[in-house]
Order: C-alpha cells, then sequence, then structure tokens
C-alpha cells in the first residue's frame, strides 16, 4: 500500500479500535441530498473510494488519505482529483421478522471505463448502531496539501471486527480487478473489518 501514498507520507495503521491494524479501506457511497454553501442542491454521489490512513513524516496524528475513486462522469475528477468515471448498480433490500430481527442483503457494484471493477455482496443481522460526531480531515493522495474538514453527524454499526470478535455476517464476498486495483487484492488479503452507516450526514469545510 505504502506504493499509494505520495512521497513524504508513510501508512499509519491505527493500533486501537474496531479495525485495528488496516491499511487500506474499500467506501462504498450512496448518497441522497447534497447542497452547495448556498443551499442549491447538487447531484448525488454513488461510488465506490479507496481510504488510507497515512500520516506525513515527522508529524504525531495520522488523518485519512483518499487516493482513488469510481463514480459518475460528472462527479471526475473530485475533489480529490483522482476519481475516474463509472457506472454504479446498488442493490438492497432488509427484512423484519415478528421476534423483532432485522436483516439486510446488499450488493454493489462499480466498473469504471479504465477496466477497474469493485463487487460487494454481503448479507448481515442488525444490531444496535450507535451515534457519534466526529470531525476529520481527509486529505489527497493526488494533491496531499489539500484537505478539505469534515464535521459529521453519524449512525455506525459495526458488523464485523477481528479485533472485537464481533461478527453480525452471513454472507460476504468481494472482488476487484483492473490495473490498479487486481495487485492491491489479489486473494492474499485480510478482512479486518466491516461497518455499515445508514446515516450519515457532514459538513465541508476549507482551510482558511
Amino acid at each position: 500500500m505504502q506504493q499509494l501514498v505520495p512521497e513524504g507520507w508513510d501508512i499509519s495503521s491505527p493500533a486501537a479500535g474496531p479495525v485495528a491494524g488496516f491499511n487500506v479501506a474499500v467506501v462504498l457511497i450512496d448518497s441522497f441530498s447534497i447542497t452547495d454553501s448556498e443551499g442549491k442542491p447538487g447531484a448525488p454521489f454513488r461510488g465506490a473510494v479507496l481510504a488510507i490512513p497515512a500520516k506525513k513524516k515527522g508529524a504525531v496524528s495520522p488523518i485519512t488519505m483518499v487516493v482513488y475513486g469510481i463514480t459518475a462522469r460528472e462527479g471526475v475528477p473530485g475533489a480529490y482529483g483522482n476519481y475516474v468515471p463509472g457506472l454504479a448498480s446498488i442493490e438492497r433490500r432488509e427484512s423484519f421478522s415478528s421476534d423483532g430481527k432485522a436483516s439486510a442483503d446488499e450488493s454493489w457494484s462499480f466498473k469504471a471505463e479504465d477496466g477497474n471493477v469493485v463487487d460487494v455482496h454481503v448479507e448481515y443481522e442488525r444490531g444496535r448502531p450507535a451515534q457519534s460526531k466526529i470531525e476529520m480531515q481527509v486529505h489527497s493522495g493526488a494533491k496531499p496539501d489539500f484537505f478539505p474538514i469534515y464535521r459529521v453527524n453519524q449512525v455506525a454499526e459495526i458488523l464485523r471486527s477481528t479485533a472485537t470478535g464481533v461478527d453480525r455476517i452471513s454472507k460476504f464476498s468481494f472482488k476487484a480487478s483492473g490495473a490498479k486495483l487486481q495487485p492491491l487484492f489479489d486473494g492474499t488479503e485480510r478482512l479486518i473489518g466491516v461497518i455499515s452507516t445508514p446515516s450519515y450526514s457532514r459538513t465541508i469545510f476549507l482551510p482558511d
């Protein structure tokens, strides 16, 4: 993964938490509403994004760095300058039983025009998600000195975590192919965790 971060930066995997030790996250996004600073609506974002925990040499705190993404043509190259155009297919189904249990079945597929493909299928039982507020800086792998500031209200649930032993997943498959993705996901990778975030609202700021 080190080859994906720019010169002067290193991979900086977290030592604790539900995804301790991870070095790349595949973030699947299906947004419903986007507005600009004047309240004007924008096109919803649907995409697959690669995000890496990284730290600038000499820095104390790690950050999240976006190094690649697949989205609709109107969202290219994106704020981070490294999105490529592609098609998205998302199917989602939820079931509720009389005993109060809820389960979900999701299929995500992203096919980029550059030949890279991401396919994910997951079936899981819902638990009790946790609500949180966070503020984070997300840097660009293409222009690392650029970073928007996110202030986020979210509801998230850990579906699988090797660190905590949580596992609500009954079926899971992940496939990635193409010149960019195949070397990273060649079958020897190890899944650290899966997190579902059904509610995610963020306000984006730029530093002075």
